[in-house]
């Protein structure tokens, strides 16, 4: 089992890109100073000693060392004592809508990020429980499949914006869909989905699907994020969305459907205007459940691999100082007195 103690320090990743943008920004402005003394071609021929290749070598190398060393700094690790448990729970996984409409702040800091703080706070209170995580918005995939692992499961939420999902929209019925076929074959423990939605539904089926749910024996408990007064949609330009005749879109949270949908599939519809008693209200109802007895592979204790992460970055590090900014004057004179050999020979 691979996990980082501390990956928060990933982020900082983001400054490969920025570093690599600058540098393109100041290889354009060389170029076009080199442009001023004339011919482009011509000027680089008669500065024979400086190389093209070996400052774009060197800068890689760096942002290489650089990549790794934030790695370190996140302190990857790997289980190193293996454990098997028997345990009592249900399993759950969690439908978190990340489309547009969830970057809405009729409650704040947004519906995102109130719903991804949410989760965090139910995957805290889970003891004996398997749990998986999906995302949806127009469509849906698994961002953490079926679990005991729940140090893996926050650290996914950490990760989880609209971005992952290019086709947006909202397909709920896509997401209670793929939840079912998520579930662990043969297990015995009552299943639930919890659904994280402003209960916009722009795909339907959404109903038929939680009436199969339950059908199947698998509960559907939502929760709703947002008010009914709704907010506009800010987009990352500092924009508010609009729709195809250019007025603002304005969204609301859809209790009705939330409620048709929970009710259909033999659950709860839990209104999210406070975080801890939604989260109360959810446990409760969870814990009316049936518990099955299930294997677990626990990993009790994680060996460090930020030192061999370290050496490595430190190796770069040392070939990019002995990289040489200019071409080497030896191979230059080697390539001339083989030049004046092969012409007196002639």
């Amino acid at each position: 089992m691979f996990r980082f103690e501390d990956p928060i320090y990933l982020y900082l990743l983001i400054a490969i890109p920025l570093l690599w943008c600058i540098r393109m920004l100041s290889d354009r402005k060389r170029k076009k100073r080199i442009k001023k003394f004339g011919d482009a071609e011509l000027v680089t021929q008669m500065m024979e000693d400086v190389s093209t290749v070996r400052p774009k070598v060197k800068f890689w190398v760096t942002m290489a060392a650089l990549a790794l060393l934030i790695v370190a700094l996140a302190r990857p690790q790997m289980g190193a004592k293996v454990s098997r448990e028997k345990r009592m729970g249900i399993e759950a996984i969690i439908c978190m809508d990340i489309s547009n409409s969830m970057l809405a702040n009729d409650v704040a800091p947004s519906r995102l990020a109130k719903s991804k703080l949410l989760v965090e706070n139910i995957v805290d209170k889970f003891v004996n429980d398997k749990i998986g995580l999906i995302v949806y918005a127009g469509d849906a995939f698994v961002q953490l499949p079926i679990t005991s692992d729940y140090v893996s499961a926050k650290m996914f939420t950490h990760t989880i914006s609209p971005s992952l999902i290019a086709s947006q929209g909202t397909d709920i019925a896509a997401a209670i869909n793929l939840a079912l076929l998520s579930f662990t074959p043969d297990e015995t423990a009552d299943k639930a989905i919890i659904l994280i939605t402003d209960g916009e539904d722009h795909e339907g089926r959404a109903v038929e699907m939680a009436k199969e749910a339950k059908n199947k024996g698998v509960r559907i408990f939502i929760l709703g994020v947002g008010t009914e007064h709704g907010s506009t949609i800010k987009t990352s330009d500092g924009r508010f969305l609009t729709d195809n005749t250019g007025e603002t879109v304005i969204t609301r949270l859809n209790q009705e459907m939330c409620k048709e949908i929970a009710e259909a599939g033999s659950g709860t519809y839990i209104h999210v205007d406070n975080n801890s008693k939604a989260q109360q209200k959810l446990e409760d109802e969870i814990a009316k459940m049936q518990k099955g007895e299930s294997e677990t592979i626990i990993y009790s204790e994680y060996d460090e691999q930020f030192q061999a992460v370290a050496l490595l970055a430190l190796v770069l590090l040392i070939a990019e100082i002995l990289i040489l900014q200019r071409k080497n004057r030896l191979f230059k004179n080697v390539r001339i007195f083989n030049r004046k050999v092969k012409t007196t020979k002639i």
